[in-house]
């Protein structure tokens, strides 16, 4: 009995130390944080500037790099935008989209090309692939321009802090005071854009067939083809056109604040953000006549959506030489149940300026 009663104790005492060993891998790291916080250097700054409405007019971006996951076509390539800002009461933007070419990347375009060259004879389809191209301009009329209070964190840096060193670096923040400007918005323009659709696609979610597009005199497309005594399928790819209206809503905010730190180098935070959501209609949504063996099929039995909406967001920076970044995501008025997109684009370099080059002149 006594051996087992001091087997007991020892488990008990093995128990309480584990115990207390736990305890200590979760309070030591606390105490050690603490200490280090303690430990942290105070820091004193000096405000160079804080003007978020001195921001410059024109922004002008070329983008080397845009995808779009589009239900209708599948695309990426280049850009070039241009916003321009009229002091507190308006700004204006214009952009324009491409795909670099039919490899890179406009899905159904390759996709047409290689049924017409490869397994579909070139005279029994005389249509040409339109390449994706998206063209957007419009405005935002600042319904409410002011600023107010805020505050920013800013990474506190040294030219020391280089290569390795930088890497191995836990950087410090600032939290430094300034102000933000905001800017509520409505939104008005027009979208226009073309491509390429699969309609055999279009076709079979609608419920229809290629009997369905016909000649003036009422006859159907064939369903198939003759290829060296086979009848294969006849996959049917068309081009189309949309021309957009949109109207909606945004909210920017705007800093332009820069600091000098005592034993850092100087901070800025030149940020601008947008985010907006716009209703779009479409009139004018348009798909051409299929063209088989001279003979033109029309595509009128396809049902079109006029009706869409977007949300997204877009960033860019004060700067004379800069970048800017943009996303996108809902549903373009398009094929019926074809409209859902996501976008992303990158623009680099983004140049800008105040266009204000008239300086004050005295005579001697």
């Amino acid at each position: 009995m006594k051996f087992l009663f001091g087997l007991f104790r020892y488990g008990s005492v093995m128990q309480t130390i584990r115990l207390v060993i736990v305890g200590m891998a979760f309070v030591l790291p606390a105490i050690t944080l603490a200490q280090a916080q303690k430990e942290k250097p105070a820091v004193t700054f000096e405000e160079l500037y804080d003007e978020p409405f001195s921001i410059n007019k024109l922004f002008v971006g070329f983008q080397p790099l845009y995808g779009e996951l589009f239900a209708t076509n599948v695309n990426a390539g280049f850009g070039i935008e241009a916003m321009y800002y009229h002091k507190d009461k308006f700004d204006v933007k214009a952009s324009f989209r491409k795909t670099y070419s039919s490899e890179f990347f406009d899905f159904n375009r390759n996709a047409s090309l290689l049924k017409q060259n490869t397994g579909l004879p070139a005279t029994f389809i005389s249509d040409k692939p339109a390449t994706f191209s998206y063209y957007e301009i419009g405005g935002t009329y600042h319904i409410k321009d002011f600023d107010q209070e805020s505050k920013t964190k800013m990474v506190l840096y040294r030219k020391s802090y280089k290569g390795d060193r930088w890497a191995a670096t836990v950087p410090l923040h600032a939290e430094v005071p300034c102000k933000v400007r905001k800017i509520y918005g409505a939104r008005l323009g027009g979208i226009f854009w073309n491509s390429t659709a699969d309609l055999t696609r279009a076709l079979a979610k609608q419920g229809l067939t290629n009997a369905n597009l016909k000649t003036t005199s009422g006859t159907p497309l064939p369903a198939t083809y003759p290829d060296q005594g086979l009848n294969k399928q006849l996959y049917v790819y068309g081009n189309m056109s949309s021309a957009a209206v949109y109207v909606g809503g945004s909210m920017s905010w705007i800093r332009n604040v820069a600091v000098s730190f005592d034993k850092y180098d100087d901070g800025v935070d030149d940020g601008m953000m947008t985010v907006f959501f716009d209703v779009m209609v479409a009139p004018a949504t348009h798909l051409d006549p299929v063209t088989y063996m001279g003979n033109q099929y029309s595509t009128k039995a396809i049902n079109t959506n006029m009706l869409g909406m977007r949300a997204g967001i877009e960033g860019k920076f004060n700067r004379t030489l800069g970048w800017s970044y943009g996303g996108e995501l809902g549903y373009r008025p398009s094929i019926k149940g074809q409209g859902f997109y996501a976008m992303f684009k990158i623009a680099f370099p983004l140049y800008s300026t105040n266009l204000d080059y008239k300086v004050e002149s005295f005579g001697k």
